[in-house]
């Protein structure tokens, strides 16, 4: 099995000159991007300040809300490996059945969309890796500099909404929180980095909520990997998946214990991005012979490929010819499901490939020379494997209520509302009124 570091390195490696395209240039920057990874101290892992932030006096006597993420952290963990205290706080506030990830049901994607209100399609971040069209220029998960630039980031995130109207923020890691978006970051943050134990990160968290008020953060984000990891190296199914969902659990319980003496009125949104499902990681589609890759880029995937046509009278031949491969299904963009909310009219940006590929689960697409993991996501997002995790508790909830599966877009709005932000409906795709019913006023 391909260890997640070489695996990372490698998509990256793969997505520098796409496929069957690298050159000596591309393998010199492989190399450094390989040594970036592996020396510690090349990211700094100290807390970052934007200077010169304050809470207006509006704003300080607002509420707070701490936005937890567990990657990967599927609908039926909580029951399925027995995550009590999550169960417990839940049942003293809400529990949604299931939220359902935006397609594609993808980390960077998804996280981005939690906290826009937007579908990836519109807030730009279309995939893990993509080719924005106009440009030309690949954008990769796996490449540290790049995911630090706000030019790739549409949308307004709830942090940047925030600061907008004077309320302090900060982020213990979310999807572009490193970034200056609309030349904005929280005013607290840390840069990316799983060297950080929990209990150092959960003192971050205490110490920002004992700062003086016009300095303390009203809105945190907080990002666990765990379960994400150990569901893809060895499957959703294994019992190194239940020991992760526990980890989360005992330390959300940790951080609650360690902030309830501030008695301050705190809201926890516990969330994650997509589920997870066992795939064929044996018997792996490589890419099709119908694809030439000298009429066509193809970044990394697995679960889904964009077809980038060089020669545009070149897709329709091609098109035809991948529809009679049956572990596949093939796209046109104006084909494409209408809730995946995934064709060239919702391609703002203009960053969706000519052609999508999808597999058939349990088929997953391997274009490396190494063996891949158990368990993927990426699939249909209406799929239940690929559901994602909703529950809520605190001040700002009602208590006891288990409510129907809802888009992860409906987030942004409820906890702008929760916070007293102005925000434009009209600009986003969530809608306030799906999850004003969970709220207490």
């Amino acid at each position: 099995m391909l260890h997640p570091m070489k695996y990372k390195i490698f998509s990256f490696f793969i997505g520098l000159g796409f496929i069957g395209q690298l050159t000596a240039q591309d393998t010199s920057k492989v190399n450094n991007h390989n040594y970036t990874l592996a020396e510690k101290n090349i990211i700094d892992i100290t807390q970052q300040i934007v200077p010169g932030r304050k809470n207006s006096p509006a704003q300080q006597i607002k509420p707070y809300i701490i936005l937890i993420s567990a990657d990967g952290f599927r609908a039926d963990f909580a029951e399925k490996y027995e995550a009590k205290n999550l169960q417990n706080l839940s049942n003293n506030g809400i529990r949604a059945k299931f939220m359902t990830p935006s397609y594609p049901s993808v980390t960077f994607p998804n996280h981005y969309s939690i906290v826009t209100g937007l579908y990836p399609s519109h807030h730009g971040l279309v995939d893990n890796s993509y080719i924005d069209v106009p440009t030309g220029a690949f954008y990769n998960m796996g490449n540290k500099k790049m995911v630090a630039e706000g030019k790739w980031y549409g949308g307004t995130p709830l942090w940047v909404l925030a600061e907008k109207q004077q309320m302090v923020t900060a982020s213990f890691y979310w999807v572009a929180s490193e970034a200056a978006i609309q030349g904005i970051r929280p005013t607290y943050y840390y840069n990316y980095s799983e060297k950080v134990p929990i209990g150092t990160r959960i003192k971050a968290v205490k110490d920002w909520l004992t700062l003086p008020e016009e300095n303390r953060p009203h809105l945190i984000t907080f990002y666990f990997p765990d379960v994400d990891h150990d569901a893809h190296d060895f499957g959703p199914e294994d019992p190194r998946v239940k020991k992760s969902v526990q980890f989360v659990d005992s330390s959300i319980h940790a951080l609650q214990l360690a902030l309830a003496p501030l008695n301050l009125p705190i809201s926890y949104i516990f969330v994650s991005d997509h589920g997870m499902t066992t795939v064929d990681n044996v018997n792996t589609l490589g890419l099709p012979k119908a694809v030439d890759t000298s009429y066509f880029k193809v970044p990394w995937g697995d679960a889904q490929l964009h077809l980038y046509a060089k020669d545009a009278s070149k897709i329709e031949s091609t098109y035809q010819e991948l529809k009679k491969d049956t572990n596949i299904t093939v796209y046109k963009l104006d084909e494409t499901p209408d809730y995946w909310h995934y064709k060239k009219s919702d391609d703002w940006n203009n960053r969706l490939g000519d052609l999508l590929l999808i597999p058939k689960v349990p088929k997953i697409f391997n274009l490396s020379p190494y063996k891949t993991t158990k368990g993927k996501h990426g699939f249909d997002n209406h799929l239940v494997d690929m559901r994602a995790s909703f529950m809520a508790w605190g001040p700002a909830f009602k208590k006891g209520k288990v409510i129907e599966g809802f888009e992860n877009i409906n987030i942004y709005p409820i906890i702008a509302n929760v916070l007293g932000l102005k925000f434009d409906e009209s600009k986003i795709d969530g809608k306030l009124n799906v999850l004003k019913p969970i709220l207490k006023k």
